[in-house]
This record gives C-alpha cells, structure tokens and sequence, in this order.
C-alpha cells in the first residue's frame, strides 16, 4: 500500500469520528433537577401542661439573731465577791439563776441608817399629832371667830404636814435602799445562754459597766430580704388569726437535706439600705436544739447567713410552668397540630423555679421545651415518637437469608 493511500484511509477515520463524537452530545439528553430540596419538619420536645391549684414558694436570704438580746450590767457599784459556775460562755441559765454578787455590805449599812430615819419620822410625826390635839384644845377654850388661814396656823396644820411628807420620805429612802441591796445580786432575767463574760471576782464594777452578753433561747429571728412585689403574696402571723407562712430554712454549712422550720412572724416597716428589699422577721423556736428528741436537727448559730424558702399563698386556677421555657416577651412556644405557635401569656406569679400563668395556655397544651435558632410562627414541627412511629421498622435476617 502506498503512503498516499494510507493517508486518506487515516483522514476518513478521523473525520468518522468527529462526526460520531459531535452527533452522540448533540442529541444526549439533558439531565432534570428535581427533588434537591425538601421541607424537613423541625424535631422539638413537647411537655403537656394543665391548670390546678400551686403553692409558690418565695426564696430569700438573710441573717439569724435572737429575739431577746441583752447586755448584762449593774446598776449599783461594788466589788465583786462571787460568779456562778455557770456564768461562763456557752452555759446556760434559767430565769432567776444568780449569776454574780456584788459585796452588799455597803448597802446593808445604808439600809440600816435609812430605816432608823424612818424610825425618827414617825417618832416626830407621833409627837407633832399630840401638839395638835393640845392646840385644838385650846382653840376650843377660846372660841374666837377667825380666817381659815388663821384658824390652820392655830391648829399646827402645816407643821403636821412637814411631818407626814419627812415620814413619807424616810419611807421612800428605805425602799430604796433594799432595792440597791437587792441589786447588789444580779439574776438571769430569762432562760438564757451566756455568749460572753467581761468581768472576774475582785473586779470593781461600776453601775452601767457591760459584764456580759445573754440571748434569750427560746427563740430567734432571722432577718431575710423580700421583693417588694411578693410582700403581698405572703403571711405574717401578727395580722393573721392562724399561724404565718411556713418557712425551710437552709444553710451550706449544713448537711445535705437538713433544714430548720420556722414561721413568717412580722413585716418590717422600712427597707434594707442596701438592698432596698423589704425585710421580714422569721421566727424559728428552739433554736439551739435544747428539747428532747430534736437532737437530728442543726442548732441556728447567732450571725449565720442562711437561705430560706417562704411558702406563699395559694394561686388558684393556674398553669405552673418551668422558668426556662418561658420566651422573650413573655411568650411561649405551643406545638398546634404539628406547628408552631407563639403564646403570648400572662403571669400571675413567678418563683425561683416555676410561673404561675393565668392566662395564655389551656389543660393538655404542649409547650416546647426545646431551644430553636429559628422561630415562625406555623413552622412544620415533629416530635421524637411521631419520628419514631414514622420511620419503617428493621428488618431481621432469616435463617434461610443467612444460608443463601
């Protein structure tokens, strides 16, 4: 073959070929898109809610300090010649228990003179009362008509009563002596725990100087902040017929789940200055744990800081609502036949836990629980059973799958 030929025969393949290649995409067919994108329904968790009758509850902090409160000291002076074993820090005390004595000797002695005053009064108004009698005597003997203010100088009236005033005064000198002696004793004026203790035996005390500090142990107070706004919700029992709202309280120094019980007691009448709240009075019996068979209970500890949770009044009729699903605006998210629906709400109260919704949500609503990046209104929802329940069941290898 010639090169000649072999050059047209290559030529003609080539050409073939090219009109081949260029017919085959002339008259390929165009590919469709279809289907690319597709509505997924958005997977929420959906809690039902229904309306009933709660009890909030009101947290507050605040401090405990007891209710009698004193500063012991002496309203006479002296030397101090005796102390009670049991004046020490950390004892206690019943009411009338002697707890120091002052050297009465002094006192005794100014007793005695002040009774024999007395004595000499009444001697001198005796003696006085026996003139009288001579002076009217001798004012009858006479007979002269005269003045009324004649006639009571004549019958020594002023000079009796000088005597009886000298009596009564000699009289009020003694009482005050035997109660001076008296103070020369110093009691418990109530049960008591002694906190602390500023003097010794030999110390020269003088009347008014602080020789301790006593709280009274039947009862403290623990002084708490509360809203202004939840005051009203709230029950004290000084205006109340029946006891005032129950109260937990709770410390971190404390073991985990143990509380003390107490009774909202009284509204105080003027706000915290720093925290502008009002405060309220919580009275807590037995603070120190000195009754039989209360030994599983913490004692309250004058100065501690402590959390309480007041039980307020009951709400009726209303939808109690976990705080974190509540929305901005006070809004909140309804799944409405599988969509989205945003509730605006009105809430009666709030706690640090739950609101109480009045209005907004009715028995068997499904609020979702779940956080959204996108919210609008009517979205396409679904719920993790409606996923369950729609995806086809799994199939299970049969014996004879398994041989084949």
């Amino acid at each position: 073959m010639s090169k000649k030929r072999t050059i047209v025969i290559s030529l003609v393949i080539l050409l073939t070929s090219a009109v081949f290649t260029f017919v085959l995409f002339v008259t390929e067919p165009e590919a469709q898109r279809e289907g690319a994108t597709k509505k997924t329904a958005m997977l929420v968790d959906a809690v039902k809610v229904n309306s009933g009758n709660f009890r909030p509850t009101v947290v507050a902090t605040g401090s405990v300090q007891a209710a009698k409160d004193i500063i012991l000291s002496p309203q006479v002076g002296g030397e101090v010649v005796r102390i009670s074993e049991n004046f020490i820090p950390g004892s206690f005390v019943k009411k009338g228990e002697l707890l120091l004595q002052i050297n009465p000797a002094d006192y005794r002695n100014t007793l005695l003179l002040r009774k024999r005053d007395l004595e000499l009064a009444k001697t001198n108004l005796s003696i006085e009362m026996g003139r009288q009698d001579v002076a009217r005597k001798d004012f009858e003997l006479i007979g002269q008509e005269m003045t009324e203010e004649n006639r009571a100088l004549v019958l020594r009236e002023p000079q009796l009563e000088s005597e009886k005033a000298n009596v009564e005064a000699a009289e009020a000198a003694v009482n005050q002596a035997q109660l001076n002696l008296q103070r020369t004793t110093i009691r418990a004026p109530f049960d008591a725990h002694i906190l602390s203790r500023n003097t010794n035996v030999g110390a020269q005390l003088s009347p008014g100087a602080e020789i301790g500090r006593l709280v009274g142990m039947d009862e403290y107070w623990v002084v708490a902040n509360v809203p202004m706004g939840k005051v009203n919700w709230l029950t004290f029992s000084d205006n109340d017929s029946g006891a005032g709202s129950a109260v937990k309280i709770y410390s971190n120094n404390w073991s985990r789940g143990e509380y003390r019980e107490g009774k909202l007691f009284r509204l105080v009448g003027a706000l915290d200055a720093q925290t502008r709240l009002a405060r309220v009075l919580i009275s807590v019996p037995d603070p120190l744990v000195r009754k039989a068979g209360m030994d599983t209970i913490p004692p309250l500890m004058i100065g501690a800081f402590v959390e309480c949770h007041i039980q307020a009044r009951e709400i009726q009729e209303v939808v109690r609502l976990s705080r974190d699903h509540l929305r901005q605006g006070e809004t909140v998210w309804v799944m409405e036949n599988d969509k989205l629906r945003i509730r605006n709400v009105e809430i009666t109260f709030q706690d640090a836990d739950y609101a109480y919704i009045s209005k907004g949500l009715s028995d068997n609503d499904q609020v979702i629980v779940t956080d959204l990046s996108t919210v609008v209104e009517g979205s396409d929802l679904r719920t993790e059973r409606e996923e369950t329940l729609s995806r086809p069941p799994k199939q299970t290898k049969t014996r004879n799958d398994m041989n084949l």
